[in-house]
Formats: structure tokens, sequence, C-alpha cells
């Protein structure tokens, strides 16, 4: 299809007329397939390195921490680093949680669970994007329904605030039968477009659809990661777009608009790749210092502690914040003097540092806090 042709748009109109996939097959040019061997070469190592891990799905638990917080503060979604360890160890369920904590622990669940769907069923189709968007939202709706009507709207900014940007296309139907489309995009060999080019495509695809209510931000960005791994380029979801995409924000939005209105694909592109490319040396950098202070410590432990176990090691690297308790049922042991002793060598040798607060306990492992902070 050429959709070099005039669309028509207008903001305040559902853009029903929005063009299907693929685009026109000039967008593909020199400088994008320079930018995509980039993006792929880095990629690839990326995805090398995760399998440097004892546990490749201790990434999950780590990065996707931080994938998590940054994909919801995209949507002005805050919490602190101190409230989302906490309650990832339990240390504060996830009821008595705070909002903004809540929605940070429901992307990482449905970035996790996407992924085990993926697994189990080896199928990318919209059961798997409508479970992701239920999970992060808590919520058994699915696509909207035809009454429902959502318009975008520019956030708090000094030029128009509350302005109409973008409306997206009204009706059941028509929702569908884009995603459809996107999907038999993705899913199809007969558009000979390289997986990696294809996920750069579609996420705009999806984000102009909006097929939800709320939540379609952080659906299309687990549906990023969830695509890579069915293609075979990661073996884990651990790829931190949104990292760059929070700290490119304005340019974000700008190129989106800017294929809406224009048709202008290749400034679009190129920035996803490099969102790749930059995000996947980070990641790898982050690997790196991962291992190595887990060797480190390890090594630390085992000539000072005769009862610390690699298993142990690697468990206390698998999160940031960690209960006595947790310890206790790894190591079998049951007795709280004898816990409570092995706690107060682990901080002495600086592995663990202890924190209370009200009757609770938690002990944080401070490298990997220091490792992962932003």
């Amino acid at each position: 299809m050429d959709t070099s042709r005039k669309v028509k748009f207008d903001r305040n109109i559902p853009f029903n007329d929005l063009p299907d996939l693929p685009p026109h097959e000039k967008i593909i040019d020199h400088e994008i397939l320079k930018k995509w061997g980039l993006a792929s070469r880095a990629l690839a190592e990326l995805n090398r390195n995760i399998l440097r891990i004892p546990n490749p799905s201790m990434l999950v638990n780590t990065i996707s921490l931080q994938e998590a917080k940054s994909s919801t503060a995209i949507e002005n979604i805050f919490t602190t680093e101190d409230e989302l360890y906490k309650a990832v160890s339990d240390t504060v369920k996830e009821a008595t949680a705070n909002p903004a904590t809540k929605e940070v622990l429901r992307y990482r669940e449905a970035l996790w669970s996407g992924y085990q769907l993926l697994l189990k069923k080896k199928k990318f189709n919209a059961s798997t994007i409508v479970k992701v968007f239920q999970q992060i939202k808590n919520t058994k709706e699915g696509i909207r329904p035809a009454h429902s009507q959502v318009i975008i709207k520019r956030g708090q900014s000094k030029i128009k605030p509350g302005e109409i940007i973008y409306t997206p296309p009204r009706g059941k139907v028509i929702v569908e039968k884009k995603l459809n489309n996107l999907l038999d995009f993705l899913n199809n060999e007969k558009y000979e477009i390289d997986p990696l080019l294809k996920m750069a495509i579609a996420h705009y695809q999806f984000e102009a659809i909006h097929p939800f209510t709320d939540g379609n931000g952080r659906t299309g960005r687990i549906i990023n990661l969830l695509y890579l791994v069915n293609q075979n380029l990661l073996s884990h979801p651990v790829l931190y777009l949104s990292k760059y995409i929070i700290n490119n924000k304005e340019d974000y939005y700008h190129l989106l608009s800017g294929v809406t209105q224009r048709q202008a694909w290749k400034p679009w592109i190129l920035f996803m790749l490099n969102a790749v490319e930059n995000t996947a040396k980070q990641t790898n950098q982050t690997i790196d210092e991962i291992l190595l202070q887990m060797n480190a410590t390890h090594a630390h432990a085992n000539k000072k502690l005769k009862w610390y176990s690699l298993e142990l090691n690697q468990f206390l690297f698998s999160q940031p914040y960690i209960k006595q308790k947790q310890i206790g049922k790894l190591l079998g042991v049951k007795s709280r003097t004898t816990m409570t002793k092995y706690m107060y060598e682990l901080g002495k040798l600086g592995i663990l540092a202890p924190h209370t607060e009200g009757r609770e306990v938690y002990y944080f492992n401070t490298d990997l806090i220091r490792i992962l902070q932003p």
C-alpha cells in the first residue's frame, strides 16, 4: 500500500483513516539500514551477555523494576525507589502500597506474565496484548467499546496546556480491524522487513490505534519487548527502553506526531533504533557490573562464612531489598537465633544493610542498588 498519498488528519476527529501497515517501502533507505546494523549488533551482544548470568530470570526481577518505574513515569505516575523495593521484597504488601507503587508493580508483573505466556503459547496475538493490558490496569476490560472515545491532550506544557493533540480511531470494529492489521504485519513473513524495524513501525501504529481506554503507552512498551523475544532477538525481556524514552520524551512525542501528520517515518524509525542501540549498550554495562559484583561478593563472603553458598549469593542479587525470613527459607534454617546471627554477619561484612521501619526489619543489597540507580 502506498501511504505516501496525503492522509486526511484532523486532531479533533477520530483518525479512522489511519493507514494500514506496512508503510511505503521507500522509507527504508541507506541511513536507516546503517542504524539498523548498529542497533542489531548491540542487541545481539546483549542477548549473548544475558546468558552469562547463572539465572537470567533474575534480570527480569532487577532490570524490569527500573523499566517499570520509568515506563509509569512517562505517564506521570511516580514512586520512590524505597517504596518500590520494599513492596517487591514483601516488606510492604501490594494491597497496602501507595497507588503509584501499585501501578509500577502491575507493570512489572504484566511484563513477567506476558513473557511466561509467550513461552507457553509461542504466539504473539491479540489475546497476549489484551492480557498484558488487563494486568497493567487490574481490569477485565478489553478493546474499548464502540461508544468509548479517547482523546489525547497536551500535558502541563506552557504552550496551550489541555489542548487536544490527537483523537484515535473510534468504533470497536474499526479498532479491532486496525489491530489485526498490525498483528498481521508483525507475524506475516510476506512483509520482508527485519523484526527490529517491524517493532519500531508497529510501536507507532499501536500508539496511534490506542485500542484501550487507558494504559496504552505502558502496554505498547511491553509489547516491544515481548515481540523481540518472540522473534528470538532477546531471550528475556530485559531491554530497558523506557529510560531512553523518558530522557527524550519531547522528541518521542514530536516524532510520533510527525508520522501521524506527515507520514514522516524515517525520523521515527531512526529514533527507535537509536533507543535500542543505546539501551542495549547500557544494559550490557549493567549486566557486567552485576556479574562482577556478584563474583566479588561471593569470593569475599565465602572466605569468611562457611554457610554462605553460591545459591544464596545469587538470591541476594535477585532483588535489592530482602527479608530475613526469605533467606531463612532458602537456607532451610528455622532457628530465629541462628538467623539473627547470620544476618548480623552479613551486615558486618557489608553484604547487606539492615533498616528498621516500625516493627519491620528489612535488608538491602547496597551494591545492587548502586548499580541499578538511574
